[in-house]
């Protein structure tokens, strides 16, 4: 994308140039399923494509927001003099750059005069690849230099983000998609202990990039399942919090002290701490693989995180499963595994440049074959971070 355009799209919105351009990239989630919520270690990438904000001062205390990435989408107002949410509906998109507004200003940012601000994104529609987070960051990031109160520090940059997301859109998110698309380098993974909230980059193996199968299939029940899958994990922690006095997460246990316990524990919640903390083990032992260069290695450990998503945690569904095991053992695949909350969407695939256009095509074409619809592949190199242009 380049800038060119992205102040075209904003001409066109506005009538007039903006003064400051800012670019925030998708996430994908690399290893470290349902980690975060239990004080564990998560690693995602950040994508060479991403939310793109631009924006230019008025001389009145409007907000004026429009997102041209869905063709004439309407301008919505609102006012620095009464920053509150949107309801469910049409302008709700607008509650992220105006959550991040809010927590600048209630950091001190002297928001005296209003601005029109208009987003663009490149990255494929309905791939899980964390364009909220994305929108959050590319505001933060243009919002602060225009109030300026520039963020260059990416640890405040993603709290910022997670800060707006949790209280003003009213969403209790961890600090994986912020963090990841703060902390980006191309060609890296980001690796975040999610209790510390610290963050590090591995290398990647030269070569290698991802691809993404989005099935666009969703389990019709994904909000109630996402939310009984937290709720077992809390009542598993709180239920070893009797043996283990001194631990506040789940991830502050192995698997060995958990099955010490299986007894103490309904069998459901026992499934998803040994789930969790096999999980946490598994990110530490792929940093600690990248660190030593042996990065290939880490693939075996994204089949074996689907694996026990799949029969530990039950958040994969069969088409799901499908394409990983498609997957599994053709040529360049290093690793795959679902990503995301699960119950649906889409599963990555880590792979090297012997892996193909034709290879990719050919594995739609057997899933076509036995779900009577081909799921939509993109082809994903990494980026950097959050970034003014």
């Amino acid at each position: 994308m380049s800038l060119n355009h992205i102040i075209d799209v904003y001409k066109s919105a506005f009538g007039k140039e903006p003064a400051y351009v800012s670019m925030a990239p998708g996430r994908i989630e690399f290893l470290g399923n349902h980690t975060d919520y239990n004080g564990g270690c998560v690693m995602g990438a950040t994508l060479n494509m991403g939310v793109y904000a631009a924006i230019s001062e008025r001389d009145d205390t409007k907000i004026r927001l429009t997102s041209a990435s869905h063709g004439n989408t309407p301008i919505v107002e609102a006012s620095l003099d009464n920053l509150v949410p949107f309801g469910a509906g049409r302008n709700s998109w607008a509650n992220y750059p105006l959550g991040v507004l809010k927590v600048l200003i209630d950091e001190g940012a002297k928001a005296e005069r209003g601005f029109d601000i208009a987003f663009w994104s490149d990255l494929p529609s309905g791939a899980g690849l964390s364009s909220s987070a994305a929108i959050e960051l590319a505001s933060a990031k243009v919002m602060s230099i225009f109030y300026e109160k520039e963020i260059n520090d990416p640890v405040h940059l993603a709290r910022i983000g997670r800060l707006a997301e949790n209280t003003f859109v009213g969403l209790p998110c961890g600090i994986l998609d912020q963090g990841t698309s703060a902390h980006g380098r191309k060609d890296h993974l980001v690796f975040i202990d999610c209790r510390e909230e610290s963050f590090h980059t591995y290398p990647l193996s030269e070569g290698t990039s991802f691809w993404v199968f989005n099935t666009h299939k969703k389990h019709s029940l994904v909000d109630s399942l996402y939310a009984q899958r937290h709720d077992e994990c809390m009542q598993a922690r709180d239920t070893l919090q009797k043996t283990y006095n001194n631990i506040e997460h789940l991830c502050d246990l192995t698997a060995p002290q958990v099955e010490a316990c299986e007894l103490d524990l309904p069998a459901a919640s026992f499934k998803r701490a040994i789930h969790v903390t096999n999980e946490n083990e598994r990110v530490k032992r792929a940093a600690a693989l990248l660190a030593s260069g042996k990065s290939h290695a880490v693939g075996e450990l994204m089949f074996q995180s689907h694996e026990s998503s799949k029969t530990l945690f039950e958040n994969s569904i069969p088409e799901l499963d499908f394409l990983v095991d498609a997957l599994k053992g053709k040529d360049g695949v290093l690793g795959a595994r679902l990503t995301g909350g699960g119950f649906g969407g889409a599963v990555v695939a880590w792979a090297d440049q012997n892996f193909t256009e034709v290879t990719a095509q050919s594995i739609c074409d057997v899933y076509n074959d036995a779900y009577g619809r081909a799921p939509v592949v993109h082809h994903i190199e990494t980026g950097d971070g959050a970034r003014m242009l």
